[in-house]
C-alpha cells in the first residue's frame, strides 16, 4: 500500500455514527476462503445480492450484508475506500462481479479504486479493472451539501452553485452548517 494514498474520513449523518455498536464491524477478508466462508454464513449461498465493503486503514478488504452502514463496516475508523460489491462463483471460485464506490457516509473518490484492487488482488478475489459504477461526490462550496455529480453537471441541485472539478468532501463543515442528512441526487 502506498502511503501517499487518500484516507476518508466519515462525513454522513451523526445519528448514523452514534448508532454504531461496539461489536460493529464488516468480516475481516484476507482471502478467498475467508470470503467464501463468509459468504456461506450470511447469505446461505445465495450472492444475488450486493455487500457493504470497506477497504481499512490497513489496506484489507471488510464486508457486511447490504443494509448496513459503511461506518460501522469499518467499526467507526477512516478507510481507504468503501462501496458496494457483488460476487459470482463458479465452481467454488469466487470473484467479484461489480463494484463501486457508492457510500453517502464516506464520500469515496473514484480514485479509490486501487485500494480496492489491491486489497482483492492481496485475498485472490479476480474483479473487473475499475469500479463498474463510478460515483462522483462533491461538496458544495454554497451551502455545504454533499451531492453526487450526474451526468458530468457540476452544480448544485439546492443552490445551483458551481461544485469544484476535484473531490473536496474531507473539508470540514462548521457544526451549524452540516446541510441534508445525504447527498442530493441529480
Amino acid at each position: 500500500m502506498q502511503a501517499s494514498r487518500r484516507s476518508y474520513r466519515y462525513v454522513g449523518p451523526e445519528d448514523v455514527r452514534a448508532a454504531v455498536g461496539p461489536d460493529d464491524g464488516g468480516a475481516v477478508i484476507r482471502t478467498a476462503a475467508d470470503f467464501a466462508n463468509w459468504a456461506t454464513a450470511q447469505t446461505a449461498g445465495d450472492l444475488a445480492e450486493p455487500f457493504t465493503f470497506v477497504v481499512g486503514m490497513d489496506g484489507v478488504l471488510r464486508l457486511a450484508p447490504r443494509r448496513s452502514e459503511h461506518i460501522a463496516c469499518a467499526g467507526e475508523d477512516r478507510v481507504l475506500s468503501a462501496g458496494e460489491m457483488s460476487f459470482c462463483g463458479d465452481g467454488g471460485c469466487w470473484r467479484v462481479d461489480e463494484v463501486s464506490n457508492q457510500s453517502t457516509g464516506y464520500c469515496p473518490d473514484t480514485t479509490s479504486w486501487a485500494s480496492v484492487a489491491e486489497a482483492l488482488d492481496r485475498a485472490g478475489l479476480d474483479h473487473p479493472d475499475s469500479f463498474t459504477h463510478e460515483v462522483i461526490f462533491r461538496r458544495c462550496p454554497g451551502c455545504q451539501e454533499r451531492t453526487i455529480v450526474r451526468e458530468g453537471h457540476f452544480v448544485c441541485v439546492f443552490c445551483d452553485s458551481d461544485l469544484p472539478a476535484r473531490w473536496n468532501l474531507d473539508q470540514r463543515v462548521p457544526r451549524g452548517n452540516r446541510g441534508s442528512s445525504g447527498p442530493a441526487v441529480r
